[in-house]
């Protein structure tokens, strides 16, 4: 406060006020107006630095929240919008239990110079790309696959030639990236995808996520300095832990920050179920259904969406046609590939006692609906204890911290206090999954048992080290099986599907705070124990790489999902198993039965290259670049090592006409917090720099009255 007075009340020497002011002045009198100016330069240089603190605790801000963060949060910078207008159209044929999806992707450029777009986009997590169209005007250019760095190559070339061209890269198996060179002014250029998925069947339902957007992900590790290069855009710098953190990191804006027609999608669904359809829902979307029999054609009732949150499509089989298995077939150059899919019979065994670890995600992307999500997932799943159980919450933003030091008895003291710090929590800060993950794993009971040790852990996965949480989940899980929920509108569901495959358990998906019990319920039902252990698939003759290779544990509602190459559609499939308390089980299946199907290859494909992938994990080696490059090619599905590339053969920018190149920004997750917000900063720092260029003016202009005082 003292300080504040003087600041509002300066003591300023009355030698400053000096009443003879003439054009030469005694020495005396100069000497009164430096001490007059030492004084006001001085105050004013403390006035600017509290001015400077709070500009610099600003600027400081994302730094300490999220490690590698380049672009600050905040609508304050010079953010413009965008040059180019994104329009998008999701076409997806469904048959059985294979989506494919033809996405095409309208860039319009609505500036007066030439531009290469950039546009970092989610797709499905097992999404398999295999092809490529880019049509300028009349003419459209088939793209080709080639290996990664030859396409980029390819690429650049026709870039600085001024040809049209467009490519598209994995980042992730469910993120992407897509670049457009030589839009001219007033232009549009439409490219279009063409991936399949495969349809999710759980609990005697279908269900189809398709991606519009994705939550900003966080990148642990310390910001490292690599080579400027035309392929790094993001609002992130690569780190000690995310290499390619700055192609990962798409900027993410509100609708009104960009054309008001802009990033907005058509979506059609045509459904052939094999079955008849009793109804088709979302959670995430008002539809249109058209229903006849097994064929139902769907779209969003209010037509154009905007691309602010996952699309999601579910389908149930009218009463008592739920299927209990189904066979497809498919030749392709000459070579059989069949598809099987083998429901375990719905039975439960014993109930085991349980030790439960809760692990909730409270870090700064989950704010907003997500964390009131987690937080009645959580104390859904808390109802779930029974005596007996065992149980601790873990909640871990930038730092892990653990309500009780290890696992409590669940009884009601421990859990009422338990319900009030769940209803506590809220999001801030960075997401450090590692330390979370250790802190559960290294967690045991005082008291020995013979718990069934289970982890649920809550997040919507937004980090981009996924492959170092997935080695670290597969070397320190131990017996403990990992459950995981995803949470939010546009969660990371690679993340979430592949860190439960590691842990041998489980995950499933919180849309909306409505779906909290349904979802929760099916999993907590699951998480009882597996339905069928010892899973076992003999395909007559010899098959090459069934995929999976080695089916794992079934859990109530799951089914059994394998593809095989070189099967011909004769014989008959038998699939055995071990059921709760020891019995056997088995099944056997007339391979002449099987319906035709489309895309198996590619499935097969992908699968082959994602077993190749894990090898290289539990090897602890480097992927065999040379064979997953085989596959893929020969295939025709993209993979981390090839890219699809198009380019047109005849030259579009004149020669001497500069480019500019945009990156078109994603739009920020319905439910999401503004601080999510990730704006290009162009004016954010300036007044800090400013600020700290006239403290040192100051200062400067002090020490020099200072040394020429020593003078007089």
């Amino acid at each position: 406060m003292m300080l504040l007075s003087l600041l509002a009340n300066p003591v300023v020497r009355p030698e400053c006020h000096h009443p003879s002011l003439k054009p030469l002045l005694s020495t005396r009198a100069r000497r009164n107006m430096i001490r007059c100016a030492e004084g006001i330069s001085l105050w004013l240089a403390m006035v600017l630095m509290l001015f400077v603190h709070p500009l610099y605790a600003e600027a400081r801000a994302m730094e300490s929240e999220q490690p590698g963060q380049l672009y600050l949060v905040d609508r304050k910078s010079a953010w413009q919008e965008p040059a180019l207008v994104l329009d998008s159209r999701f076409d997806v044929q469904v048959t059985g239990l294979l989506a494919q999806t033809h996405l095409t992707r309208t860039f319009r450029n609505t500036s007066d110079v030439w531009q290469e777009g950039l546009f970092v986009f989610p797709l499905p997590e097992q999404a398999s790309v295999y092809g490529l169209t880019m049509t300028v005007g009349e003419r459209r250019i088939v793209g080709q696959l080639q290996p990664r760095a030859q396409a980029r190559q390819n690429y650049e070339k026709a870039k600085q030639a001024g040809q049209k061209a467009a490519t598209v890269e994995q980042n992730r198996p469910n993120l992407f990236t897509s670049r457009i060179a030589n839009i001219a002014p007033g232009e549009e250029v439409t490219v279009e995808v063409q991936y399949q998925q495969p349809v999710n069947y759980r609990h005697g339902e279908f269900e189809l996520r398709l991606p519009t957007t994705l939550t900003p992900r966080y990148m642990p590790g310390a910001p490292v300095s690599t080579p400027a290069s035309a392929w790094q855009s993001g609002w992130s710098l690569p780190t000690t832990q995310v290499a390619d953190a700055d192609e990962i990191s798409p900027f993410t804006v509100l609708p009104d920050d960009v054309n008001p027609g802009s990033h907005r999608a058509t979506i059609q669904l045509d459904i052939e179920a094999g079955l008849p359809v009793d109804e088709v829902t979302s959670p995430s979307h008002p539809l249109k259904v058209k229903l006849e029999g097994s064929r139902a054609t769907v779209a969003p009732e209010q037509g154009k969406i905007l691309m602010d949150r996952d699309v999601i499509v579910r389908w149930r089989p009218a009463d008592n046609r739920a299927p209990t298995a189904a066979l497809f077939r498919q030749q392709w150059q000459g070579e059989d590939f069949l598809m099987a899919m083998v429901m375990p019979p719905s039975t439960t065994g014993q109930v085991l006692r349980r030790e439960l670890l809760f692990v909730i995600d409270t870090s700064g992307s989950m704010a907003g609906e997500s964390i009131r999500q987690a937080r009645s997932a959580l104390l859904r799943g808390l109802d779930t204890l029974r005596p007996g159980d065992r149980f601790n919450v873990i909640q871990f933003n930038s730092q892990a911290h653990a309500l009780y030091t290890q696992p409590v008895p669940a009884n009601g003291h421990y859990l009422a206090r338990a319900r009030d710090y769940v209803q506590d929590l809220n999001a801030d800060g960075g997401t450090e999954m590692a330390g979370a993950l250790s802190l559960a794993m290294g967690m045991n009971s005082s008291e020995p048992s013979g718990h069934v040790q289970q982890m649920v852990f809550m997040t919507d996965g937004a980090v981009g080290n996924e492959s170092a949480l997935f080695d670290q989940i597969r070397t320190g899980l131990g017996n403990r099986r990992l459950f995981t929920v995803a949470i939010g509108s546009a969660p990371n569901m690679h993340f979430l599907r592949e860190a439960a495959r590691w842990g041998r358990g489980q995950y499933t998906a919180v849309h909306s705070a409505a779906e909290v019990d349904k979802a929760l319920g099916k999993l907590f039902a699951a998480m009882e124990a597996p339905v069928m252990t010892d899973v076992e698939v003999q395909w007559p003759g010899t098959v090459a790489h069934p995929v999976p290779a080695k089916p794992g544990d079934l859990f109530h509602g799951q089914p059994l999902v394998q593809v095989v190459r070189g099967a011909p559609a004769e014989g008959e499939l038998t699939v055995s198993g071990r059921l709760p308390g020891g019995r056997s089980w088995r099944t056997i299946l007339d391979l002449a039965s099987a319906a035709p199907g489309k895309g198996l290859d590619r499935q097969w494909a992908r699968g082959r290259i994602d077993a190749v992938m894990d090898s290289a994990r539990l090897a602890g080696t480097e992927p065999d670049e040379a064979a997953i490059v085989e596959l893929s090619l020969s295939h025709g599905v993209m993979s981390p090592f090839t890219s699809f590339v198009a380019i047109e053969e005849r030259v579009s920018r004149p020669e001497g006409e500069s480019l500019n190149q945009e990156a078109v920004p994603t739009l920020l997750p319905a439910g999401s917090q503004p601080g999510m917000l990730r704006y290009p900063q162009t004016a954010t720092f300036g007044p800090l720099l400013t600020a700290l260029g006239l403290v040192g003016l100051m200062f400067s202009l002090a020490i020099v009255m200072l040394s020429r005082r020593q003078t007089l």
